[in-house]
Protein backbone atom coordinates (compact mmCIF):
# COMPACT_ATOMS: atom_id res chain seq x y z
CA UNK A 1 0.00 0.00 0.00
CA UNK A 2 0.99 3.74 -0.95
CA UNK A 3 1.32 5.99 1.98
CA UNK A 4 1.62 9.69 2.67
CA UNK A 5 0.32 10.58 -0.94
CA UNK A 6 -1.14 14.42 -0.94
CA UNK A 7 -4.24 13.37 -2.80
CA UNK A 8 -6.16 16.83 -3.17
CA UNK A 9 -3.10 17.86 -5.14
CA UNK A 10 -2.97 14.73 -7.40
CA UNK A 11 -2.87 15.49 -11.58
CA UNK A 12 -3.27 13.79 -14.18
CA UNK A 13 -1.20 10.78 -15.75
CA UNK A 14 -0.85 9.59 -18.92
CA UNK A 15 1.46 6.15 -19.85
CA UNK A 16 3.60 7.06 -22.35
CA UNK A 17 5.55 3.55 -21.41
CA UNK A 18 1.97 2.73 -23.84
CA UNK A 19 2.30 5.30 -25.71
CA UNK A 20 5.82 4.62 -27.48
CA UNK A 21 8.11 0.94 -26.15
CA UNK A 22 11.10 3.03 -27.67
CA UNK A 23 10.81 6.07 -25.90
CA UNK A 24 14.35 6.27 -23.64
CA UNK A 25 13.56 9.74 -21.96
CA UNK A 26 11.45 12.69 -21.21
CA UNK A 27 10.85 15.73 -19.03
CA UNK A 28 8.18 15.65 -17.04
CA UNK A 29 6.21 17.06 -13.96
CA UNK A 30 5.72 16.00 -10.49
CA UNK A 31 1.85 15.14 -9.93
CA UNK A 32 2.25 13.80 -6.62
CA UNK A 33 4.58 12.94 -3.92
CA UNK A 34 4.39 10.68 -0.67
CA UNK A 35 6.56 7.89 0.92
CA UNK A 36 5.93 4.06 0.51
CA UNK A 37 7.21 1.93 3.99
CA UNK A 38 9.33 4.87 4.90
CA UNK A 39 10.51 5.14 1.10
CA UNK A 40 9.96 8.36 -0.86
CA UNK A 41 7.95 8.01 -4.24
CA UNK A 42 6.56 10.60 -6.86
CA UNK A 43 4.24 10.32 -9.19
CA UNK A 44 4.67 11.97 -12.98
CA UNK A 45 2.47 13.52 -15.59
CA UNK A 46 4.21 11.54 -18.42
CA UNK A 47 5.04 7.87 -16.98
CA UNK A 48 7.88 6.13 -19.14
CA UNK A 49 7.92 3.48 -16.37
CA UNK A 50 5.95 0.01 -16.69
CA UNK A 51 5.35 -1.31 -13.15
CA UNK A 52 5.41 -5.21 -12.88
CA UNK A 53 1.94 -6.89 -14.12
CA UNK A 54 0.53 -8.46 -16.68
CA UNK A 55 3.32 -11.46 -16.77
CA UNK A 56 6.04 -8.52 -17.47
CA UNK A 57 8.82 -7.23 -15.19
CA UNK A 58 9.00 -3.66 -14.14
CA UNK A 59 11.09 -1.06 -16.17
CA UNK A 60 14.79 0.06 -14.62
CA UNK A 61 14.43 3.35 -14.57
CA UNK A 62 15.59 6.70 -12.83
CA UNK A 63 14.07 10.06 -11.63
CA UNK A 64 15.91 13.33 -11.20
CA UNK A 65 19.04 10.73 -11.74
CA UNK A 66 17.60 8.60 -8.87
CA UNK A 67 17.18 5.09 -9.33
CA UNK A 68 13.96 3.90 -8.87
CA UNK A 69 11.84 0.78 -9.04
CA UNK A 70 8.02 1.96 -10.12
CA UNK A 71 4.66 0.39 -8.81
CA UNK A 72 0.75 1.12 -9.52
CA UNK A 73 -0.58 2.49 -6.47
CA UNK A 74 -4.04 0.61 -6.38
CA UNK A 75 -5.70 3.33 -4.24
CA UNK A 76 -5.33 5.79 -6.95
CA UNK A 77 -3.99 4.50 -9.61
CA UNK A 78 -0.99 5.72 -10.23
CA UNK A 79 2.19 4.33 -11.56
CA UNK A 80 4.63 5.90 -8.37
CA UNK A 81 8.25 5.55 -8.87
CA UNK A 82 9.75 5.00 -5.51
CA UNK A 83 13.76 5.13 -4.42
CA UNK A 84 15.60 5.63 -1.07
CA UNK A 85 17.76 8.06 -3.62
CA UNK A 86 15.37 10.21 -4.68
CA UNK A 87 15.68 14.32 -3.86
CA UNK A 88 13.21 15.87 -1.95
CA UNK A 89 10.24 16.83 -4.84
CA UNK A 90 7.51 19.28 -5.07
CA UNK A 91 4.09 18.74 -7.09
CA UNK A 92 4.66 20.45 -10.25
CA UNK A 93 8.06 20.66 -10.28
CA UNK A 94 9.67 19.65 -13.67
CA UNK A 95 12.21 16.45 -13.65
CA UNK A 96 13.75 14.16 -16.06
CA UNK A 97 12.37 10.31 -16.45
CA UNK A 98 14.39 7.50 -18.30
CA UNK A 99 14.72 4.26 -18.60
CA UNK A 100 17.19 1.37 -19.26
CA UNK A 101 16.35 0.50 -23.35
CA UNK A 102 18.32 -2.06 -23.75
CA UNK A 103 15.77 -3.54 -20.50
CA UNK A 104 12.82 -2.25 -22.23
CA UNK A 105 13.48 -3.85 -25.31
CA UNK A 106 14.30 -7.26 -23.95
CA UNK A 107 11.28 -7.04 -21.94
CA UNK A 108 8.95 -5.79 -25.16
CA UNK A 109 10.33 -8.85 -27.11
CA UNK A 110 9.47 -10.92 -24.66
CA UNK A 111 6.28 -10.31 -24.06
CA UNK A 112 5.47 -9.99 -27.79
CA UNK A 113 6.59 -13.65 -27.99
CA UNK A 114 4.31 -14.73 -25.73
CA UNK A 115 1.57 -13.73 -27.55
CA UNK A 116 2.67 -15.49 -30.69
CA UNK A 117 3.49 -18.59 -28.98
CA UNK A 118 -0.13 -18.45 -27.44
CA UNK A 119 -1.64 -17.66 -31.00
CA UNK A 120 0.27 -20.57 -32.60
CA UNK A 121 -0.92 -23.22 -29.22
CA UNK A 122 -4.61 -21.67 -29.41
CA UNK A 123 -3.97 -22.62 -33.43
CA UNK A 124 -3.39 -26.30 -31.80
CA UNK A 125 -7.15 -25.99 -30.19
CA UNK A 126 -5.89 -25.80 -26.73
CA UNK A 127 -6.86 -22.83 -24.33
CA UNK A 128 -4.46 -20.58 -22.56
CA UNK A 129 -4.05 -21.28 -19.01
CA UNK A 130 -1.08 -18.51 -17.92
CA UNK A 131 1.69 -16.48 -18.77
CA UNK A 132 5.05 -15.20 -17.53
CA UNK A 133 7.39 -12.82 -19.76
CA UNK A 134 10.12 -12.71 -16.95
CA UNK A 135 14.05 -13.53 -18.95
CA UNK A 136 14.87 -16.79 -17.85
CA UNK A 137 11.25 -17.83 -16.97
CA UNK A 138 9.47 -16.96 -20.31
CA UNK A 139 6.44 -19.69 -21.06
CA UNK A 140 2.75 -19.84 -21.95
CA UNK A 141 0.76 -22.28 -20.19
CA UNK A 142 -2.42 -24.16 -22.22
CA UNK A 143 -5.25 -26.47 -21.65
CA UNK A 144 -6.55 -29.18 -24.32
CA UNK A 145 -10.16 -29.36 -24.09
CA UNK A 146 -9.89 -32.30 -26.17
CA UNK A 147 -7.89 -35.26 -25.61
CA UNK A 148 -4.14 -34.90 -27.50
CA UNK A 149 -2.80 -38.05 -28.23
CA UNK A 150 0.44 -36.48 -29.83
CA UNK A 151 0.93 -35.34 -25.92
CA UNK A 152 1.59 -38.86 -24.33
CA UNK A 153 4.87 -39.35 -25.16
CA UNK A 154 8.10 -37.81 -25.92
CA UNK A 155 8.09 -38.59 -29.71
CA UNK A 156 4.69 -36.61 -30.16
CA UNK A 157 5.56 -33.72 -27.87
CA UNK A 158 8.58 -33.10 -30.26
CA UNK A 159 6.43 -33.33 -32.77
CA UNK A 160 3.96 -30.45 -31.61
CA UNK A 161 6.37 -28.49 -30.64
CA UNK A 162 7.85 -28.77 -34.36
CA UNK A 163 4.94 -27.70 -35.62
CA UNK A 164 4.44 -24.64 -33.07
CA UNK A 165 8.17 -23.69 -34.07
CA UNK A 166 7.21 -23.39 -37.71
CA UNK A 167 4.20 -21.06 -36.74
CA UNK A 168 6.23 -18.99 -35.01
CA UNK A 169 8.99 -19.04 -37.52
CA UNK A 170 6.49 -18.22 -40.42
CA UNK A 171 4.86 -15.43 -38.60
CA UNK A 172 8.15 -13.43 -38.05
CA UNK A 173 9.44 -14.44 -41.48
CA UNK A 174 6.49 -12.34 -42.48
CA UNK A 175 7.33 -9.12 -40.24
CA UNK A 176 3.35 -8.81 -38.85
CA UNK A 177 2.79 -5.73 -37.59
CA UNK A 178 2.49 -5.46 -34.02
CA UNK A 179 -0.10 -3.08 -33.09
CA UNK A 180 -2.69 -1.67 -30.16
CA UNK A 181 -6.14 0.37 -29.85
CA UNK A 182 -8.13 0.93 -27.32
CA UNK A 183 -12.08 -0.37 -26.81
CA UNK A 184 -15.22 2.00 -26.05
CA UNK A 185 -14.92 0.11 -22.75
CA UNK A 186 -11.10 1.44 -21.87
CA UNK A 187 -9.54 -2.31 -22.61
CA UNK A 188 -6.29 -2.12 -24.53
CA UNK A 189 -6.20 -5.05 -27.02
CA UNK A 190 -2.72 -5.84 -28.92
CA UNK A 191 -2.73 -7.50 -32.01
CA UNK A 192 -0.10 -9.68 -34.50
CA UNK A 193 -1.25 -8.87 -38.01
CA UNK A 194 -4.64 -10.50 -38.45
CA UNK A 195 -3.01 -13.60 -36.93
CA UNK A 196 -3.57 -12.76 -33.22
CA UNK A 197 -5.29 -9.79 -30.45
CA UNK A 198 -5.80 -10.03 -26.87
CA UNK A 199 -6.17 -7.62 -24.08
CA UNK A 200 -2.94 -6.78 -22.79
CA UNK A 201 -1.26 -3.79 -21.07
CA UNK A 202 2.20 -4.31 -21.39
CA UNK A 203 4.81 -3.18 -23.92
CA UNK A 204 5.52 -4.80 -27.75
CA UNK A 205 7.82 -4.53 -30.38
CA UNK A 206 6.81 -2.75 -33.56
CA UNK A 207 6.80 -5.79 -35.83
CA UNK A 208 7.30 -9.70 -35.26
CA UNK A 209 10.55 -9.21 -37.20
CA UNK A 210 12.23 -7.11 -34.79
CA UNK A 211 12.27 -10.95 -32.72
CA UNK A 212 15.31 -12.48 -33.21
CA UNK A 213 16.79 -15.59 -30.98
CA UNK A 214 13.37 -16.87 -30.76
CA UNK A 215 13.84 -21.00 -29.46
CA UNK A 216 11.05 -23.05 -28.03
CA UNK A 217 12.56 -25.99 -26.08
CA UNK A 218 10.18 -29.06 -26.07
CA UNK A 219 7.05 -28.66 -24.65
CA UNK A 220 6.17 -30.38 -21.17
CA UNK A 221 3.12 -31.74 -19.82
CA UNK A 222 2.53 -31.26 -16.08
CA UNK A 223 -0.68 -31.69 -14.25
CA UNK A 224 -2.77 -31.38 -16.81
CA UNK A 225 -1.08 -28.34 -18.22
CA UNK A 226 0.80 -27.82 -21.35
CA UNK A 227 4.02 -26.09 -20.93
CA UNK A 228 5.36 -24.44 -23.54
CA UNK A 229 8.82 -22.48 -22.68
CA UNK A 230 10.43 -19.95 -25.19
CA UNK A 231 12.97 -17.74 -25.09
CA UNK A 232 13.79 -14.19 -27.31
CA UNK A 233 16.16 -11.08 -27.96
CA UNK A 234 15.14 -7.99 -29.89
CA UNK A 235 16.98 -7.88 -32.85
CA UNK A 236 19.44 -5.32 -33.43
CA UNK A 237 17.59 -1.48 -34.58
CA UNK A 238 17.27 -1.22 -38.21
Amino acid sequence: MVHSIEASRVGAQSSAYLDDTYLEQVDTTVVAVGEHDGTPWAAVAECLFHPQGGGQPADRGWLADAEIVPVRDRDSGLVVAVGDGLPALAVGERVRARIDLETRMLHAALHTAGHLVEAVGRAQGWEMAGSIHFPGQARIEFRAPHADARLADPDGREEVTAVLRAGVAAAVADDLPVSARYLPDGRRVVRLGALHSAPCGGTHVRALGDLAELALPTLKVKKGRIRVSYSATHRSPR
